[in-house]
């Protein structure tokens, strides 16, 4: 009997399913449209001086910008009045010192060939002599007018305010190293370090190459200005004095903390220079290099872009929390963004001593 009603009501169910007068199961509900997609951050522009790796592209030219081994000459100038100072020197000074030199040294072996004892054993009992009393002290004076007249212009030139439409560079001087602004093109802020050697870093940080520069002068962040274009130089100083000096565009100009000092030049020659702090700082007064490499209008535009910044006159654009380069701001280690705290702007910002590469000098422990 159950083997019979088993069957039964297997057949009863499946008529009772295929029955037009019976209601089928809904559908299924049709998904919801996606929700429409982020737009995209417009792409940033790439850094003209740096590969796809973050290593610079231009190599400095051997003997130009940087110290000659065994020179006793002057650097090659690459600024008007670095050019000016340059022919002062080897034109007015070097053959006014050789002609004194010569002369002095003539007259001593004179002197003592002339009136040694043997020649002269009864020497003469004169006193004065008004012809040479005059000539002794006429020929300094006409000597030091000559001079005054060319170190004058150029003590001007050196100090003359820069014009309308210059690049200012404002650099910062700190215990040991140096950090810099750029207030003109949205106050882009970098900090540069010296680049240690390969066996003074630890595994997968960055050192030193010869495209970077010499040992001891190459940093992980290079200044980077136009050529042609007025640079009005502002120093400073967070702790002690400091001393900005780069040998090629003759410039040396203190950083004293609490006062800004302020010069002037322009960059003739695209190229990468060198140079570093000249003012007895401290212990680690030897490991403050400054790399400048010198960029063409366009390129220097391009290189503001590519940090966050903008040009003179140019319509703001966004701020980037990822400018490369740019350590007005920061990004956590997971990459999130951190909320930016509340900025008093009449305050002047602390120099970041944040290092561009991970390298650890940026802590001033450059020889540790």
């Amino acid at each position: 009997m159950r083997s019979f009603l088993v069957p039964s009501i297997l057949l009863a169910a499946g008529l009772a399913f295929a029955s037009p007068g019976t209601a089928q199961p809904a559908a299924a509900a049709a998904p919801a449209p996606a929700a429409a997609a982020p737009a995209a951050p417009a792409a940033k522009a790439a850094d003209p001086t740096l590969d796809a790796t973050g290593k610079p592209l231009h190599q400095a030219t051997p003997g130009v910008g940087e110290p000659v081994d065994k020179a006793f000459y002057l650097q090659q100038q690459v600024t008007p009045t670095g050019k000016e100072a340059h022919d002062f020197h080897n034109y007015i000074l070097v053959p006014l010192i050789t002609i004194i030199s010569a002369f002095v040294l003539l007259l001593l072996l004179w002197v003592i060939i002339r009136y040694r004892r043997a020649a002269n054993p009864t020497p003469s009992r004169t006193s004065h002599n008004t012809a040479i009393e005059i000539l002794w002290t006429l020929a300094p004076v006409l000597i030091l007018v000559a001079i005054a007249i060319p170190s004058i212009k150029l003590l001007a030139a050196q100090f003359k305010p820069a014009p309308k439409g210059a690049v200012t560079l404002k650099a910062i001087g700190n215990q040991w190293f140096w950090s810099y602004e750029y207030p003109d093109n949205g106050n882009i802020q970098l900090t540069a370090n010296m680049l240690k050697e390969e066996g003074q870093v630890g595994k997968g940080q960055r050192y030193r190459t010869d495209a970077d520069g010499p040992r001891l002068l190459a940093t992980d962040q290079r200044v980077v200005l136009p050529v042609g274009v007025p640079i009005r130089l502002v120093t400073t100083a967070t702790d002690v004095i400091h001393s900005w000096a780069m040998p090629a565009f003759w410039i040396k100009l203190d950083a004293i903390p609490g006062r800004l000092n302020e010069t002037s030049f322009v960059i003739q020659k695209e190229g990468v220079y060198f140079g570093q702090c000249s003012e007895l700082c401290g212990a680690r007064h030897a490991y403050m290099p400054i790399a400048v490499e010198a960029v063409s209008p366009a390129k220097f535009a391009q290189w503001v872009a590519s940090k966050g910044g903008t040009m003179p006159g140019a319509k703001a654009e966004p701020a980037s929390t990822t400018a490369i380069g740019n350590d007005a701001t920061d990004a956590t280690a997971n990459g999130a963004v951190e909320a930016a705290p509340t900025v008093d702007a009449t305050a002047t910002p602390a120099p970041s001593n944040k290092p561009a590469t991970a390298n650890p000098a940026g802590a001033g422990n450059t020889g540790n």
